[in-house]
């Protein structure tokens, strides 16, 4: 079928977008509104004293100055926590400072005006009285501070670690970091709030990852009202990896302003607000250790680490080094013992939640540099390391030491290809030639699995229009991925209809309402929920068409021949088109809702992307730079919907996970708290030309979790390319281990330290 599943069918919403049609909700305009900014904390840590808006609410254009008083007034609770693993100690967050303030950039007072521009000169005139306190910037200071402990998570068998440990015939220990980053999409947050007071409900324009998301915690913890008050729109959003799939204080504050002011309230974060006030991701500290006995197989793994919360727990905050990369420590490797032991701190800086996979790409790269170290303890080839502790196919489906079940694959054979695509054989001769150029040349192989989110319900409907048009809800939100090809590949398939008949709507709770985006969980999701609600459009449309064929007691079969759906019986047929606009016209008794059908797709176990990555970096010793030459992937993603899609998921997540292994690095001074680096003057991004032509390739080994056999690809380049490419510059370097970032001032004093080198 043209367009069908596994095609690569370019994305729909691209026309709109590289015509400048697209519609972000910066593009959004209501009649009277007024433009809000924020009077932010210059201090990392101080008690505010006084706050005095006298000058500022005289300023030109000021309508309205909300501070804490204002929005306890409001009624207004403070911002939630919804993920307190590990007993984690809550830190209350109320909308704006009100006591004291935790990290620099935190809100302390909303101005409203009529221009941005006077809203922003109008917070300068806000007088805060703030006393210093101690302020502890940095994840190596926060445990330091008294009370600065939020949680003590640990899993595992410690004991029989220990044990495990007594007897194996190597220790292999290394310390990591994983670097604090900014997410830095395109757009930059934004809200508009709105209320009608006749029917006593609030409406939220925002970019996010999934409008319910946002609804929920809105509803029962911030405004404290029914969540049918509340509806929340997100339209086209320019990019999330995460950060866009909470809730910030901004959110709720424009509704609440608006039903003070009666007018239409909107903000957009500048460039400089997102550093400071955007949710971060990573920032951890780990000791792994690991235990092998002579032949390299591996007995036991113990993880001890320390992860920064920030100023107070974002929405999912403690859940993101604890159990989401807790169930895949020791990747997809035979590891029977892990005890892992993860203590969470508060610190004087900006939030940390999820960012591009989510504790697992903290988890792989912990894994994969420790199979590189233990190489190099052991003296075994750090590949033939790697393959004698993949699991068979024929071990599978085999349950890790937190019983997770990986139910599919082939992780030895997909290791052994993805280093004959890469040319493994003849990475000598490529060394010898650079080395004749003055360069070093290292190899890097991570071997990664990913878990996705794929559990829970998540609702999904399919509608036909008038005219023969089909239109999908879905609860999932795309920023950027591409889910309205993909959806729309599915259902038409499906049903036998064009594929440019189908349209996919998302992003408002008066749709549907889902879990969002976040996990690699859309595909499998919102894609089974969907395949669902078809599978009863054909229920209803064969009870239809024997009626419409007069077809008595005989069955009615539906076919897609040719790519066009069919139901027929006794040689008499009708287009699923053609019944669905029929059924429309006619209003026929028994059938006034037509075809229209919606589904929840109950998730019952996660999926397990896996696959190799392969990076060769060449370093220039007098410098210290390195250069991404050649990187090659291979991916057992499980049935692949939209082959083009997945390509450019995975090219992005690749991206991702360079910019951080070699360039980005979000850094607070340890002792003031204060944030150097908020502008991209100061702060790496990748480039289009720091990064090689990826070679990229797949398997579809289908997973046996779900009916789709997909297993989602959305994080898994990013989970493969850090663990990947610091490998190839320490192999280059001849060293067991450097920390991300590898700049060229670390990589120059690397190469002049003495350590241990691979044999």
């Amino acid at each position: 079928m043209k367009f069908g599943v596994g095609q690569p069918v370019r994305r729909t919403e691209d026309i709109r977008f590289i015509t400048g049609c697209g519609r972000y909700t910066d593009d959004l305009r209501f009649t009277g509104e007024a433009h809000v900014a924020f009077a932010r904390s210059p201090s990392a840590h101080a008690r505010i004293l006084s706050i005095d808006v006298e000058e500022a609410r005289k300023a030109p254009g000021v309508v309205a100055l909300l501070t804490h008083e204002d929005i306890e007034a409001a009624g207004a609770g403070p911002m939630p926590c919804e993920a307190p693993v590990g007993g984690a100690k809550m830190s209350p967050k109320p909308l704006l400072a009100k006591d004291r303030v935790t990290f620099a950039g935190e809100a302390g007072a909303m101005i409203v005006a009529e221009t941005y521009a006077q809203a922003v000169d109008a917070a300068e005139f806000v007088a805060v009285d703030y006393e210093a306190l101690d302020a502890a910037g940095t994840l190596q200071s926060a445990p330091g501070a008294i009370g600065n402990l939020c949680f003590d998570w640990s899993d595992g068998d410690e004991r029989a670690c220990a044990d495990a440990f007594a007897v194996s015939a190597h220790r292999v220990a290394l310390d990591v970091v994983q670097n604090r980053v900014v997410a830095s999409p395109m757009e930059t947050r934004n809200a508009i709030g709105l209320y009608d007071a006749e029917a006593d409900k609030y409406t939220l324009y925002t970019a996010s990852q999934g409008a319910d998301n946002l609804r929920g915690p809105i509803a029962s913890h911030v405004l404290k009202v029914p969540a049918e008050k509340i509806r929340v729109v997100t339209p086209d959003v320019g990019g999330g990896f995460g950060m866009k799939g909470f809730l910030y204080p901004e959110q709720p504050l424009v509704l609440i302003a608006y039903k003070a002011l009666g007018r239409p309230v909107r903000w957009t974060s500048d460039r400089t607000e997102a550093f400071l006030a955007d949710d971060h991701g990573r920032d951890m500290r780990t000791t792994g250790e690991l235990a092998p006995d002579a032949e390299g197989r591996i007995l036991a793994l113990r993880i001890t680490g320390t992860a920064n919360m920030g100023g107070y727990l974002s929405l999912y905050a403690p859940f993101i080094p604890t159990i989401a990369g807790g169930r895949i420590f020791g990747g997809v490797y035979r590891v029977p013992i892990v005890h892992a032991r993860v203590k969470g701190y508060f610190s004087n800086s900006a939030p940390i939640d999820a960012y591009r996979g989510a504790g697992r790409p903290e988890a792989a790269y912990l894994m994969e540099r420790l199979m590189d170290a233990a190489a190099i303890k052991t003296g075994i080839d750090r590949i033939e390391l790697r393959r004698r502790n993949l699991p068979s196919p024929a071990e599978l489906p085999y349950k890790n030491w937190m019983g997770v079940a990986f139910d599919s694959g082939d992780y030895p054979w997909m290791l052994d290809e993805a280093l004959k695509r890469a040319d493994v054989a003849g990475f000598a001769d490529r060394r010898k030639r650079s080395e004749a150029n003055g360069k070093l040349r290292g190899l890097g192989v991570a071997y990664y699995v990913e878990i996705t989110f794929s559990v829970g319900e998540e609702p999904a409907a399919v509608k036909f229009t008038d005219n023969g048009g089909v239109e999908l809800y879905v609860g999932t939100q795309s920023n950027g991925q591409g889910h309205e090809p993909a959806f729309a590949q599915r259902v038409a398939e499906r049903l036998g209809i064009p594929f440019e008949a189908v349209t996919v709507k998302q992003g408002d709770t008066d749709w549907v309402n889902g879990g969002g985006t976040g996990g690699s969980r859309s595909l499998n999701m919102a894609g089974g929920a969907l395949m669902m609600a078809s599978d009863e459009v054909i229920r209803k449309g064969k009870a239809a068409a024997a009626h419409i064929l007069q077809a008595g007691n005989a069955g009615v079969a539906f076919e897609v021949i040719e790519g066009m759906g069919r139901f027929g019986v006794a040689g008499r047929t009708i287009g699923i088109g053609e019944l669905a606009v029929t059924l429309k016209r006619e209003k026929i008794a028994g059938f006034e809702g037509g075809l229209d059908s919606d589904a929840a797709f109950n998730g019952r176990a996660s999926t397990f992307p896996n696959g190799c990555h392969i990076c060769e970096v060449e370093v220039d010793p007098d410098t210290g730079k390195a250069d991404v030459v050649s990187y090659g992937v291979l991916d057992d993603f499980g049935r692949v919907i939209n082959p083009m899609l997945v390509r450019g998921q995975v090219h992005g997540g690749v991206v991702q996970g360079l910019g951080q292994a070699l360039l980005e690095n979000c850094v607070y001074d340890t002792d003031s708290g204060q944030l150097p680096i908020a502008s991209f003057a100061d702060y790496a991004m990748p480039r289009a030309d720091d990064v090689p032509d990826i070679d990229f390739a797949y398997e579809e080994i289908p997973c046996e979790t779900n009916a789709l056999g997909a297993k989602g690809c959305g994080e898994a380049g990013t989970v493969g390319a850090m663990p990947a490419a610091i490998s190839a510059i320490c192999d280059a370097i001849g060293k067991t281990h450097i920390d991300m970032p590898a700049t060229p001032e670390r990589v120059w004093r690397a190469i002049r330290a003495e350590q241990a080198v691979f044999s």
